[in-house]
């Protein structure tokens, strides 16, 4: 069945240091959340740590915060009040710790919990942050999302980690853009990425790789819906039952075909059944299983070789 969601992520740039630092970043924040809620999106994304923004060294390091705290206080009563599940990136203090983290607030302005970045970067562990160690993945009321941030990009072990955890679509809040690494985790993984940068080019990305819409210098906010109810597989030994999926069910099962890539995406949109339903009921294979079994079939010709 059609699990549609709407996201929103925003790009916005930090407020610079000054005076009433953290509570000039906080009300810019609102200012950029009140605009992204007339899309009427389901969850924002906002950029890393974004109170921190603009602050620099150890600047940056100063505006860490408890929860609750402020930023967290502010963000929890604008979620309750606009029914709208939002992810504030920030720079946390949990104990005697300090983190960089994604936080996940709900509908009611709950703390759901939080992601601390994996691989924080030189300078940030110099800086005073203690890397996270588990790639979580959270539950929501339209799927499982999880998170990396910034230089967690570069390695695999958070996006494989993601993935074995179950993943629908990866929230990537950061200082850089990604830009192609954004499509080779979405594709390798086939899950949504959806970055959330500074300044523009933060991006939705489907579970082929493909970009659907970037944010830019005169559109800050960008918002997409889209159904989760979706499935990866490859060509090979599929494609021989398009014509009869199409001819039972037509436009409420869609095929996007990467034909470069050999696979497709397939996405349902039928009122009571579920992709995975349609899956079986046509015997296709998904493209992990149609993997496993080539490997398979490869090991007993080694073992007769």
């Amino acid at each position: 069945m059609a699990r549609k969601v709407k996201i929103s992520s925003v790009s916005i740039s930090g407020v610079g240091q000054g005076d009433n630092h953290k509570q000039r970043a906080i009300e810019n924040m609102l200012h950029w959340l009140d605009l992204a809620s007339k899309d009427g999106p389901d969850i924002i994304c906002l950029p890393e740590t974004y109170t921190g923004l603009g602050c620099g060294g150890p600047k940056w390091f100063e505006t860490r915060e408890p929860i609750p705290g402020p930023s967290f206080d502010a963000v929890s009563t604008w979620a309750g009040k606009h029914k709208t599940y939002v992810i504030l990136p920030m720079v946390r203090i949990k104990g005697r710790r300090s983190f960089n983290s994604a936080v996940l607030i709900d509908r009611k302005g709950q703390f759901i919990g939080a992601y601390d970045k994996i691989h924080p970067t030189i300078g940030e562990i110099k800086a005073g942050i203690t890397p996270g160690k588990k790639a979580h993945v959270f539950d929501t009321d339209f799927g499982r999302i999880g998170f990396a941030i910034c230089f967690d990009l570069n390695f695999r072990d958070v996006g494989e980690g993601l993935y074995r955890n179950g993943a629908e679509m990866v929230f990537f809040p950061s200082m850089y853009r990604g830009g192609l690494q954004l499509s080779i985790w979405a594709h390798d993984f086939h899950y949504w990425v959806v970055s959330a940068t500074p300044g523009e080019q933060s991006a939705i990305v489907n579970p082929l790789g493909r970009v659907q819409l970037q944010s830019h210098a005169h559109g800050r906010v960008i918002t997409r819906e889209i159904n989760l109810d979706s499935e990866v597989l490859h060509l090979d030994e599929n494609m021989n039952r398009f014509e009869a999926l199409k001819n039972k069910y037509g436009d409420q099962v869609e095929l996007e075909i990467a034909s470069p890539e050999a696979v497709f995406l397939m996405t349902c949109h039928h009122s009571r059944k579920t992709v995975q339903d349609i899956i079986r009921e046509f015997k296709f294979e998904t493209r992990d299983k149609y993997f496993s079994r080539a490997n398979r079939i490869r090991s007993k010709a080694l073992k007769r070789a």
